[in-house]
């Protein structure tokens, strides 16, 4: 490794546990540059002077001075008051302790020398998409200080959702390809875990199709996506579990209503094309109609052929961790499972395998096999994921001052973030190819990978180009 102040790795989530050894230089210092916590309210600590990063509305941002200064604190009760930034789930600090954490006898992360950008994601606003509005603001912070510092930037997102066409066509994942072409930039995004949940299933309607869904006890709400080509025209039914059997009305005022099967009331949704994307979205809201739950047992959507151009479907649910185990589609889909933004095509998407049996883990994000996939932007050929790291039972530092193992993509990652980092430092730092970085640095990860067990063609929806292997990857190595 070289010096440090060589790069910035930047992790959005749910914050760090900044006080740790892990995030700090050999003489105590703290190897974080600024941290955002966008959940913080500048209004409740006044007299401060405390608030955003320049340029934005929200959060309080502090400086590697303010978090030196709370390193130096008698108590944790007194760092907090100097910097109140907390990560209360352990998830931030595990993938930027597997990403950067500091080489010691204990553990070492994969870039133990990197300066660190951390922002912690403020809550869901009302009426908005998970965290959207959040990651890019978060994004675009990251972006515009690395320009202004002159360095090169790694970032990690281990977040994912289910909403969307899953085809690269959202506003999130195009503002992540753009993010992508500024500065000296990589960023990488877990596919998610998906891949086993059975919340998907996509088929062709050249003739009547039913998917059936099964709806576990003690579901309090319930949405469904279903993604079609807006040329094409299918009649929907949708049968409840007793029998009732209503036609979701294509025409409607404002494209919404409400329908009523049993003790179940349905708000359908129409929509329409957007600039940005020909993709259609069918959306269905189930809500208890009285009691506190949903009608339980087996839903059926009936779908009919009016007029065929592609004849394309995708149903959607909610991510794994939303709805219960018990509520999954009969017969799903395990491809397209990755979760959104890993869905950009620029960035690096990253897969998970099982170092311990050298496979593939089932529960990884799988993505474009059908050639004939017509929704959306998502070219045929686009590959998703790049390639797979190890994500199961990965050692990451937690908020007990300890270790311990962590299984998902969102800790598969952050091994590939510093992984990426090293080679910035060793092209650009180094000056041995100061151009390795966005898709030039993503050809040489891909090209560098090796082959998993039983896997037998690359790429592949499952691992992409195969398992990360940084060795192999340096250009002219």
């Amino acid at each position: 490794m070289g010096p440090e102040k060589n790069f910035c790795t930047y992790f959005a989530g749910e914050g760090i546990d900044y006080r740790r050894e892990d995030f700090r230089r050999a003489d105590g210092a703290s190897r974080i540059l600024y941290l955002w916590d966008q959940s913080l309210d500048p209004q409740s600590y006044p007299d401060t002077g405390w608030g955003p990063p320049q340029g934005f509305a929200r959060g309080i941002e502090f400086d590697r001075e303010q978090i030196n200064l709370a390193l130096q604190a008698p108590t944790s009760q007194a760092a907090y008051r100097l910097v109140p930034s907390r990560d209360v789930s352990g998830h931030g600090t595990a993938v930027a302790g597997i990403a950067a954490g500091s080489r010691t006898q204990a553990y070492s992360g994969i870039a133990p020398q990197s300066e660190l950008l951390v922002v912690k994601l403020g809550a869901p606003q009302a009426q908005g998409f998970p965290r959207t509005t959040q990651i890019m603001r978060a994004v675009a912070y990251a972006v515009k200080k690395a320009v202004s510092l002159g360095r090169p930037l790694a970032v990690n997102l281990s977040f994912g959702n289910s909403y969307g066409s899953h085809d690269g066509s959202s506003l999130l994942e195009r503002f992540l390809d753009n993010a992508a072409e500024i500065g000296r930039t990589v960023i990488c995004v877990g596919s998610g875990n998906e891949g086993d949940s059975a919340g998907h299933v996509a088929g062709n309607v050249e003739s009547s199709r039913v998917v059936e869904l099964a709806v576990g006890e003690y579901e309090t709400s319930l949405s469904v996506q279903l993604w079609k080509d807006f040329s094409d025209r299918y009649r929907i039914r949708l049968r409840s579990p007793g029998g009732i059997s209503l036609e979701l009305p294509s025409l409607a005022e404002q494209g919404k209503y409400t329908l009523t099967l049993e003790g179940t009331q349905v708000l359908v949704y129409f929509g329409e094309p957007a600039p940005y994307s020909a993709a259609q979205e069918i959306y269905l809201e189930l809500l208890p109609l009285r009691g506190s739950y949903i009608d339980s047992g087996v839903w059926q959507f009936e779908i009919d052929p009016v007029r065929v151009v592609t004849g394309e479907y995708y149903f959607y649910l909610p991510a794994q961790g939303a709805r219960s185990l018990r509520t999954a589609f009969y017969n799903p889909t395990p491809d397209v499972t990755l979760t959104i933004p890993s869905t950009a095509a620029k960035v690096i998407t990253v897969g998970a395998c099982d170092a311990s049996y050298e496979a593939y883990a089932d529960f990884s994000g799988r993505g474009y096999v059908d050639p004939r996939r017509m929704v959306g932007v998502a070219p045929s050929g686009l590959t998703k994921p790049d390639l797979a790291a190890p994500g199961v039972g990965i050692l990451a530092p937690d908020l007990y001052g300890g270790y311990q193992p962590v299984t998902g993509t969102s800790f598969a990652t952050p091994i590939v973030t510093g992984s990426a980092a090293l080679l910035m430092e060793w092209g650009i730092v180094r000056g041995q190819d100061p151009f390795l970085y966005g898709e030039k640095l993503k050809a040489y990860l891909r090209a560098g990978a090796k082959p998993i067990r039983g896997e037998e063609a690359y790429p592949n929806d499952r691992v992409g180009y195969g398992a990360l292997c940084v060795a192999d990857s340096i250009p002219g190595g």
